[in-house]
């Protein structure tokens, strides 16, 4: 094997642009803070983006087709001010959990998201700059992330600058 190392970059939250399904947009107070907060607006139209909770399968398939060996995480403080974040864990259809990524529009008809919830932080972490400085609850969602997805979160930014 010629290329060992191929890095992603996720958000903590997921964001799409466009039409087509989106299993765990928000289109309520949650989807509209992810937007404010995050600043999630197309770049040269203008565009808002669809926010919503991190989406597991989707992440899981994008690492699966890309082959990556590690990720980093972005925007994790975003969720500064929320009293819970969740993490959109499997994708079912008629009640029984899908045991692969939808391969087409048509297969994501009807499809409910399973959720986990996990207590906020309430606090900001803009000034914090080691990742064990971080509270609790923060490297908690972090680490159940990366456990979930079975995949190094390698680095993890936050603050305007992205990094720490």
């Amino acid at each position: 094997q010629l290329i060992k190392n191929v890095f992603g970059v996720m958000k903590a939250y997921t964001t799409k642009v466009g039409d087509g399904p989106y299993p765990t947009e928000q289109i309520n107070e949650v989807g509209e803070f992810l937007r404010k907060e995050g600043h999630e607006f197309g770049v040269t139209t203008g565009r808002p983006r669809r926010c919503g909770w991190f989406d597991l399968p989707a992440m899981k398939y994008t690492t699966m087709v890309n082959g990556y060996t590690a990720v980093a995480m972005t925007k994790i403080d975003i969720f500064d001010k929320m009293d819970e974040v969740k993490i959109g864990v499997s994708y079912l259809k008629n009640g029984v959990k899908m045991e692969h990524y939808p391969s087409s529009v048509k297969q994501f008809e009807g499809i409910e998201v399973e959720y986990i919830t996990l207590p906020g932080w309430k606090t900001s972490i803009s000034e914090i700059r080691k990742f064990e400085d971080l509270p609790q609850n923060c490297r908690h969602y972090i680490q159940i992330v990366e456990a979930m997805l079975g995949l190094p979160i390698r680095w993890v930014g936050w603050g305007p600058a992205g990094t720490p």
